[in-house]
């Protein structure tokens, strides 16, 4: 499993822009624990990406990022038919943060390991998850289909992953679609 601590400074960072008795210096990992501990939704980090970099149409990629707090951001960037990136950026309530983080524990997606997986080649897909006290970050070769799954050396740890992907893409594309439909159903 690849861990990256990009995590632990951008949450550094943010703990430092507020304001607190102490000095700036003795803010360290035990203070930015007890902080994460005191709300729920904290505890929860996800992003994933897939993309590739070619000739023609340059880096096209898909990101999704859930952030602590319940900010939710989306990014398309795909040159097909000169098309612009595409960014949403919503706020979710706890509930739904707590339905995501409920859909990643079920897929148990946190005890698989990515070492048999398909290295990246032209493209990739990554996955990061911070759930209380773990932290994953996996990268594989973009998965076209279930095939490619089958055919790997891990079909198990790979279909897992497949499937959770899936799933938060759909989750994440129909609450970005319905907060931003032009008519509201009434």
């Amino acid at each position: 499993m690849r861990v990256s601590c990009l995590w632990k400074q951008w949450y550094q960072r943010r703990v430092r822009g507020k304001h607190f008795d102490s000095k700036p210096n003795t803010i360290n990992n035990t203070l930015i624990i007890n902080i994460m501990d005191t709300d729920a939704t904290s505890e929860f980090y996800l992003r994933y990406y897939v993309g590739h970099r070619d000739q023609m149409y340059g880096h096209e990629f898909l990101e999704i990022e859930l952030r602590p707090g319940g900010k939710l951001r989306y990014a398309n960037n795909s040159h097909y038919k000169n098309e612009t990136m595409i960014r949403k950026q919503v706020h979710l309530s706890e509930s739904v943060v707590r339905e995501i983080q409920r859909i990643v524990e079920e897929s148990q997606i946190l005890k698989e390991d990515d070492a048999n997986w398909p290295e990246p080649v032209t493209g990739k897909q990554e996955l990061e998850i911070v759930l209380g006290s773990e932290h994953i970050s996996f990268s594989t070769a973009k998965i076209g289909s279930i095939l490619d799954v089958q055919a790997s050396n891990d079909p198990d740890g790979l279909r897992n992953f497949y499937y959770l992907v899936q799933d938060i893409k759909c989750f994440v594309l129909s609450i970005i679609s319905m907060h931003f439909k032009i008519k509201p159903i009434q």
